[in-house]
Parts: C-alpha cells; sequence; structure tokens
C-alpha cells in the first residue's frame, strides 16, 4: 500500500469517516468514469442493487475474490444487479493489466485519490457496500467474499426482487 494511501486511510479514521454509511441509511453519491469510458454515477444505478467493491490490483484478498465477483456477475446476468469494482491503484497501467489478467466482466472504475472510499469510511480493502434500488446501504462486507457462494446470490436476487426489506447485516 503506497504510503499515501496509508496517510489518507489514517487520518480518515482518526476524522471518524468510518460511521459515515450505516445500514438503511443513504449512501454518499459519486461521479466516476468506467474502465470502458463510460460516466456513472450513484443515480446511474436507481432501481438497481449496487455492489460497489473498492480494491487494488495490489491487494491479495481482492485478487483473491475477482473471480468470484466475476462468477457473481456472470450467475445475476439479466436481473436487476450490478457490479461496481472501484480501484484506487495510483498506476493506471497495472489496473488495467490486472482487468485483462483476470478477464474482469463488470464495471470497473479507478479513483486513485481514495477519496470515495474515504467518503464511504472505508478503512481496509476489499470492502464492499451492497446498496439497494432507493440508495441505501443494505449490507457492509468487510474482507474478501466468496460472491459466488449460494446464500449471497440468493440473498442479492431476494433483495432484487424486493423481498428483503431494511438491512440485512448478519449474512456472511
Amino acid at each position: 500500500m503506497s504510503g499515501a494511501v496509508l496517510t489518507a486511510l489514517l487520518a480518515c479514521a482518526l476524522a471518524g469517516c468510518s460511521g459515515r454509511v450505516r445500514p438503511g441509511r443513504p449512501v454518499p453519491d459519486f461521479s466516476l468514469v468506467t474502465a470502458d469510458g463510460r460516466p456513472v454515477t450513484l443515480a446511474s444505478f436507481r432501481g438497481q442493487v449496487l455492489v460497489l467493491d473498492f480494491w487494488a490490483s495490489w491487494c491479495p484478498p481482492c485478487v483473491e475474490e475477482a473471480p468470484a465477483l466475476n462468477a457473481l456477475a456472470q450467475q445475476l446476468a439479466g436481473r436487476p444487479v450490478r457490479i461496481l469494482a472501484v480501484s484506487i491503484d495510483t498506476d493506471p497501467a497495472a489496473y488495467r493489466r490486472f482487468l485483462q489478467q483476470y478477464h474482469i466482466r463488470f464495471a470497473t472504475a479507478r479513483d486513485p485519490s481514495a477519496a470515495l472510499m474515504h467518503r464511504y469510511g472505508t478503512v481496509q480493502i476489499p470492502e464492499t457496500y451492497i446498496i439497494d434500488q432507493q440508495g441505501r446501504l443494505a449490507r457492509k462486507i468487510v474482507g474478501a467474499m466468496d460472491w459466488s457462494a449460494p446464500g449471497m446470490v440468493a440473498y442479492l436476487k431476494d433483495l432484487a426482487a424486493g423481498r428483503i426489506n431494511g438491512p440485512l447485516t448478519a449474512l456472511r
């Protein structure tokens, strides 16, 4: 992890950033550009469940969960669930190499300043926010996750279908 990112994470933690996003509450808006050049905002995902994942190419647990995120994207194709993985890589070439090497099939964007990650209160990566159709936090997952696990896939399908109301934080 670069010294600048580490310093920013520490400053964020000391400033109390980690308490900003809570289950059931609206999440901060954002404006990013995806790897294929499309602008995206939180509003771009209104009416869909968003799996917002913060990661970096140099993070071993992030590398570990990339195939499962690919599998999740494939399993939920045609459903109102989208993945947006936001890299904090400062090296654009490393970011592009990662996308190619792991054949990433879901939307990604790069935020080398890690500003969005800090606005969400992320203190380690990978960290993922599952955002409901109204832009509220349904779940926050800290650390790597097996995104293709049947329980997680069922949870996302149920959330997208409106069978789950309110935040559910116990599933892991």
